[in-house]
């Protein structure tokens, strides 16, 4: 996965980051380096301002029973036509980031946080990615939106719809170091299939160099999985 790059943007921004993420790890009771890949420089700075709003949202989520047409190997098919993608030098200039800083998720967060939605276009973007192809597929209220894998993970589980199993179509939760823990989660991307291996195929993005790849990761770097309720 692409180390995020804090260098994109302005030395007030590094400190509210730095403090922010401080803030969220201590109320989280984890360290602050389980988000280095994750807490983006916007997450990290704006739930700093409203921690209280910010950690209620992460815990409740948000219920979205909306049916979907769409199916798992639709949405795998538009993950993978992605694959290649990859972001400039500053760690942005990706579609995923730039759609995402226009949605109307950006602006929620935005408003809830405070912030800019241009933190946004250089910031880690493997939950953003996700969250565009949900929308591109019409699959969105059933895979979410977020830019942030944590908060993106408790929306699941808030909605009933988390669990320990690989299925293809999933979303998939990843901690580098293991375990079980929501607040520990540093990555996301897609199932494609469990290779009943102790291992899984997926889609992904800012992974490797700060591209989409399809790759083979161990079970044991997976927190967890959230299930769309795919039609089919």
């Amino acid at each position: 996965m692409a180390k995020h790059r804090l260098t994109a943007v302005s030395k007030s921004t590094i400190a509210r980051a730095v403090l922010g993420a401080g803030v969220l790890a201590s109320a989280f009771g984890v360290p602050a380096a389980a988000h280095a890949d994750t807490s983006t420089a916007v997450a990290a700075a704006t739930a700093a301002k409203h921690p209280a709003t910010a950690l209620a949202a992460h815990k409740a989520g948000e219920r979205d029973e909306t049916k979907i047409t769409a199916t798992a190997d639709q949405v795998l098919a538009v993950a993978r036509a992605q694959v290649g993608v990859s972001e400039n030098a500053s760690g942005g200039g990706t579609k995923f980031q730039q759609w995402y800083a226009n949605s109307q998720r950006a602006a929620e967060t935005v408003a809830r946080d405070g912030g800019s939605r241009n933190a946004y276009l250089n910031a880690a973007w493997c939950s953003m990615f996700v969250s565009w192809v949900g929308e591109q597929t019409g699959a969105r209220p059933q895979v979410g939106w977020d830019a942030w894998t944590v908060a993106h993970a408790k929306w699941f589980a808030a909605n009933k719809r988390f669990g320990h199993e690989a299925k293809p179509g999933a979303v998939v939760f990843f901690s580098w170091k293991g375990g079980d823990s929501l607040s520990d989660i540093q990555h996301v991307g897609f199932v494609v299939k469990d290779n009943h291996d102790g291992t899984i195929s997926t889609i992904e993005g800012n992974t490797g160099n700060g591209k989409v790849e399809e790759r083979v990761r161990p079970k044991s770097q997976v927190v967890g999985y959230g299930y769309p309720e795919y039609a089919g």
